[in-house]
């Protein structure tokens, strides 16, 4: 299947974010990827290709505090960056080519922990986190750049139960399905954040969950980079042929899917 690149811009509280557009040219579902912290877009195109391939719309963009709008990075809240999320959502569900009941968002760390708050916001059909991150809802409107590092490393190594935390919450709700990627050896968002992620799903229509052998928080390696490549296109690819098969998803006859550790060489 051809595709289609388009650049475009997103508005938001009177800015504009830098976005890219990865579709073919029929009626499909649509993807929003979602970056990290001190990540961009960039990172995410090569995958919203393989991923439009399917035949899918794709919208990658770059949140505020990075790349075109970097000199607000200081300032920048969760707030700010939830609704630069939903605006995007919002760009990519209007596109007439878009079926708006077949939506997925992809994200990843910090991008990952607004994902899943958007899908209590938002019509959400299917949602990836690759190590998704936690923060605590008190200092929610505290600059993302200043939050303390020693009370969030703390928060993410204990068990936090879904209703004391707002990203959990929404996880708790969520009917759809989900994939969850951990990186074996991560330093930023540990084992016991992605439990946390884990035991909030139980409600999701199906989980299926997945560990990167020896990888590092930012797959700062190619080969791991291509592991979880493949791991979520496969996954997505799974989820589209169920849709369209008219089935409910990967796992669907159990609660949670059984954890698989992948390494580069699979």
């Amino acid at each position: 299947m051809t595709t289609r690149t388009d650049p475009v811009e997103i508005e938001v509280d009177g800015r504009h974010l830098d976005g890219t557009f990865v579709r073919p040219d029929t009626l499909v579902p649509g993807v929003v990827l979602v970056h990290g912290w001190d990540g961009s877009q960039d990172e995410y195109l090569e995958r919203a290709r393989e991923i439009a391939a399917l035949g899918c719309v794709c919208l990658t963009f770059d949140l505020r505090g990075h790349v075109r709008h970097r000199a607000d990075r200081d300032t920048v809240t969760r707030e700010d960056n939830l609704r630069d999320l939903l605006a995007a959502y919002d760009v990519l569900a209007k596109r007439p080519e878009v079926d708006r009941d077949a939506i997925a968002i992809v994200g990843s760390s910090y991008g990952g922990y607004l994902a899943a708050i958007v899908t209590s916001l938002r019509p959400v059909r299917w949602l990836a986190l690759r190590v998704p991150a936690l923060y605590d809802d008190r200092d929610w409107d505290v600059p993302k750049n200043k939050l303390p590092r020693e009370q969030l490393n703390e928060l993410r190594r204990r068990r936090i139960e879904p209703a004391g935390n707002r990203a959990l919450a929404a996880c708790a709700s969520f009917r759809g399905d989900v994939l969850i990627v951990e990186s074996e050896h991560d330093d930023v968002v540990p084992h016991p954040t992605i439990e946390n992620y884990k035991h909030a799903c139980g409600a999701a229509r199906s989980v299926t969950y997945r560990v990167i052998s020896g990888a590092d928080h930012a797959l700062s390696k190619k080969p791991w980079q291509q592991t979880y490549t493949s791991l979520l296109v496969s996954w997505l690819t799974e989820m589209l042929l169920n849709a369209r098969a008219g089935k409910t998803g990967a796992g669907a006859a159990t609660p949670l899917a059984s954890s698989t550790q992948a390494s580069p060489e699979d």
